[in-house]
């Protein structure tokens, strides 16, 4: 089984001591990155690993969807290129607003243009492989889309796999009251307001102190660390919409959690695996885990991306 790249990363580069180009060597990835124009005539930067080589039979198509204030690349990356190395074409996109994608930074007031990205581009790369298992995986506002995708192509997927899934923002997180009840007014009023009680997602969400700095160190990062009082406001609406409708899920589903999330309530993950009406679910939260999977100890994310990785090969058929 393939291992997980974050054991070369340094607090410095996700590469270690590589160039990008002698990392994606070094692990015999073929990658790609491209820009597309969405229906607002945005230009979202879009990317592709798989594995190098014209005999290389693929198994599946993976595509990922990462969280808010993060990026497609970079730490996010790592994953992608674990996943391609066990056989697997694998795609992302830059959010609106993140990485080198169009938009204004931090500032989300309408998730289902994010959507609307997701679907052109995932639809477009799972043309390319039709008679391939396809997969959607998902970290924190990343697995809100990917359960929205879900919930408008129902029987699409082969498998949904969230991380850290935004279906309950913590108390540990939201605003303080009343502020959160004010967030209506404010966000109607001043919705690029940026919210100055609330600390950097960052903070909270890798238990690692060097994998903190490593994703501070991105040089394509663009967040302040706080978001506006209308994005606060849709994040919180988006969970209500996924309380509201996760019953109508039935994608074979893995729902990950860290039992110590302080930006997404674990008992949210718990409610959406309860509700899903999926036949085939697993749900694992994991204790004294963070937000961020990846964040913890590299022992732990190898782990993880292990119990990911052979969930994804049994439903790809792969193994019985």
């Amino acid at each position: 089984m393939a291992h997980h790249p974050i054991h070369e990363a340094n607090e410095n580069s996700p590469y270690g001591n590589l160039t990008k180009e002698e990392f994606y060597q070094k692990h015999h990835i073929f990658h790609q990155e491209t820009f597309m124009l969405n229906k607002h005539n945005m230009k979202i930067f879009t990317q592709s690993w798989q594995p190098a080589g014209s005999n290389s039979q693929l198994k599946g198509v993976v595509c990922m969807i990462h969280g808010y204030t993060s990026e497609s690349g970079w730490l996010f990356e790592l994953s992608a290129v674990a996943i391609a190395k066990a056989g697997f074409f694998v795609c992302s996109l830059d959010l609106q607003g993140h990485g080198f994608s169009e938009g204004p930074r931090d500032h989300i007031t309408d998730v289902q243009s994010l959507v609307h990205d997701c679907l052109q581009y995932f639809d477009s790369a799972r043309a390319h492989h039709p008679n391939l298992p396809h997969f959607l995986y998902g970290e924190s506002l990343g697995a809100a889309i990917a359960i929205l995708i879900c919930l408008h192509q129902k029987t699409a997927w082969k498998g949904l796999i969230v991380s850290g899934a935004m279906c309950e923002i913590s108390s540990k997180f939201k605003p303080v009251w009343p502020l959160e009840k004010l967030l209506p007014p404010v966000a109607f009023v001043a919705p690029s307001w940026r919210i100055p009680i609330t600390r950097p997602p960052a903070s909270r969400s890798y238990r690692e102190n060097w994998k903190r700095k490593l994703v501070e160190r991105s040089p394509n990062r663009r967040t302040s660390g706080k978001p506006t009082a209308a994005t606060a406001l849709l994040l919180l609406r988006v969970c209500e919409y996924i309380k509201r409708n996760c019953h109508e899920l039935e994608a074979p589903m893995l729902v990950l959690h860290g039992g110590e999330d302080m930006i997404c309530d674990p008992d949210g993950a718990k409610y959406l695996y309860e509700s899903a009406s999926s036949k085939d679910k697993s749900l694992k939260i994991f204790p004294g885990m963070w937000h961020q999977l990846i964040g913890e100890p590299n022992e732990s994310a190898e782990k993880i991306f292990k119990t990911i990785l052979s969930w994804i090969e049994v439903r790809a058929g792969l193994f019985n």
